[in-house]
């Protein structure tokens, strides 16, 4: 039984195995061909912090697959509050197939994942959001072929969206140039790296863009850290994706965000909404390429 918690769980075959498959999926999707590989299973949506993608996405996707979804939220879930976390998976595992949890900390899901007798995938925590990474490489494949030896320039906080870009390019072979305002820097060691070769740090967000193959961010403050909001506005100010910024980068890269978007804020209407932004692409390939996942989580590598 494989979890996913992070995007360092799965390696470079794996995610050759499910770009493959999550393209097939989505070609059949395409043309109104029923793909059912996943019926009589039920998976369960825990949601800790809201959202309109994820639930969308694993909720459509399963039901496509021909499963069915149980969906708690807060007051229904209330992870290690009612009861210990532990207690929590060890009931919720014996009555479904699958579970995404979108939570708070890393180690509560690491934690419901130990006591877990079903995979469990993770749907975002402070420190991660593996399958909007897994989403992002596939739509970069699909409209430019292989991300190996290209460049991803990240322009903004370095936050659980930063640390699985970080992860995936150790283990998929680009380079990451990270560029983040002073105090908001990434750690390493939270996404635990074997070591700095695949990314690198640059002071100015102009210079992290230059020469690079897909240029994406995200919002300034993140679910949870609201309290922080005007002081990040001052601090972000700079590092607005901007055409300069696009115009830095190789004349077809590509501009991605996991969205919900501020225009104005850390990206301007004029990119997001311009001809190298993919940003719709990416939302709606989370669905095909999570269908992939969950196929792969439950049955293994399909012929």
């Amino acid at each position: 039984m494989k979890h996913y918690l992070q995007f360092s769980d799965l390696d470079a075959s794996e995610y050759a195995y499910l770009f493959e498959r999550a393209a097939l999926i989505k070609r059949k999707f395409k043309s109104y061909e029923k793909h059912h590989t996943l019926s009589d299973r039920t998976l369960a949506l825990i949601f800790e912090k809201a959202s309109t993608r994820t639930r969308v996405s694993f909720e459509a996707g399963m039901y496509q697959m021909g499963g069915s979804v149980v969906h708690l939220t807060t007051g229904d879930s209330q992870l290690g509050r009612a009861e210990p976390i532990e207690d929590s998976a060890k009931v919720i595992s014996r009555m479904v197939d699958l579970v995404m949890i979108r939570t708070f900390e890393q180690t509560k899901i690491e934690s419901f994942a130990a006591h877990s007798r079903v995979p469990v995938i993770n749907g975002l925590t402070n420190e991660f959001h593996p399958c909007q990474i897994l989403a992002d490489i596939f739509t970069y494949i699909e409209h430019r072929g292989s991300i190996t030896g290209k460049t991803v320039a990240w322009v903004g906080d370095g936050n659980n969206m930063a640390n699985s870009w970080l992860q995936a390019s150790e283990i998929l072979g680009f380079k990451v140039h990270v560029s983040t305002p002073r105090g908001y820097e990434i750690d390493q060691s939270i996404a635990g790296l074997r070591s700095s070769n695949s990314y690198e740090v640059f002071k100015d967000p102009m210079q992290a863009c230059a020469g690079a193959d897909l240029v994406t961010t995200d919002v300034w403050t993140s679910m949870g850290f609201e309290a922080e909001n005007d002081a990040r506005r001052k601090a972000f100010a700079d590092w607005r994706v901007d055409a300069d910024m696009m115009r830095a980068a190789h004349k077809d890269a590509l501009f991605m965000h996991c969205l919900p978007a501020h225009r104005g804020e850390e990206v301007d209407a004029d990119v997001i909404d311009g001809p190298q932004s993919v940003v719709w692409d990416e939302a709606e390939n989370r669905m095909h390429a999570q269908k992939a996942l969950m196929e792969y989580l439950l049955l293994g590598r399909q012929a």
